[in-house]
């Protein structure tokens, strides 16, 4: 679907945030990006958005490039507006391009009955917790019914039990919609549960130093799965021998 060519990304102030990046994301890959921060993985994400502009290398697609609402977007904080209600924050991608409300009704329905808030869809931010914040935000991202939803470390902020539901809802939702997914995070543990592939960040300048895929029974008790177990551990011991030299 997307194939990343030797990219970098140099900013003006001569920080280098990526060095020769190369990769490919296929249709209907759940790919995480693990690394600590400032090693890129946001940089990265941002240029495949095209939020950014590579200083070298090149970006492709297989399809041509991509039109508006093919692409969604998660940031880390769910950045709604606090004056409109759930289905007002979750209509606005299809306000910016001049869609009807009316016209577009369902649409925003059906994106809110994907992550669970179909009864929620009057509630300003104020009156929801910050998962359902996050689920808003990750509706708003699907009512254009993108083909690549790009989500950087959406879930970082919340608390280990609101995190853990969340993933199982993600990873709910991407076996239903067959969506490509590339997700920032610098949680093993989230990587390894939600990918099926992870791809370790080196230390800035960001290079893709290794892509471990995730062959893990996708079964209820998948968090205490011995494979589960060991890629955590192969994971851990990878970025420890890679950010300690």
């Amino acid at each position: 679907m997307i194939k990343v060519s030797g990219v970098s990304k140099r900013f003006p102030n001569g920080t280098v945030a990526l060095d020769a990046v190369t990769t490919d994301i296929g249709r209907g890959d759940f790919v995480a990006l693990l690394g600590p921060s400032g090693c890129g993985k946001s940089t990265l994400l941002r240029l495949i958005a095209g939020l950014e502009r590579p200083s070298e290398g090149q970006i492709t697609w297989a399809d041509g490039a991509p039109k508006p609402g093919e692409i969604g977007f998660v940031f880390q904080d769910s950045t709604l507006m606090p004056w409109a209600s759930a289905a007002e924050n979750v209509f606005l991608p299809l306000k910016l391009r001049r869609k009807s409300r009316a016209a577009t009704a369902g649409d925003v329905q059906a994106a809110l009955a994907q992550v669970g808030l179909t009864d929620f869809a009057n509630s300003k931010p104020a009156a929801l917790s910050g998962g359902m914040k996050m689920r808003v935000s990750i509706a708003r991202a699907l009512v254009s019914r993108p083909k690549l939803l790009l989500m950087d470390e959406p879930f970082a902020a919340l608390d280990e039990f609101t995190r853990h539901r969340l993933q199982e809802d993600l990873r709910d939702l991407w076996r239903r919609s067959g969506n490509t997914i590339i997700f920032v995070t610098h949680s093993i543990y989230e990587a390894a549960y939600l990918a099926t592939r992870v791809q370790v960040m080196s230390a800035r300048p960001g290079r893709i130093s290794a892509t471990i895929a995730c062959d893990i029974a996708d079964t209820a008790d998948r968090r205490t799965a011995p494979d589960y177990i060991a890629l955590v551990k192969q994971l851990s011991d990878m970025l420890r021998l890679e950010f300690s030299t």
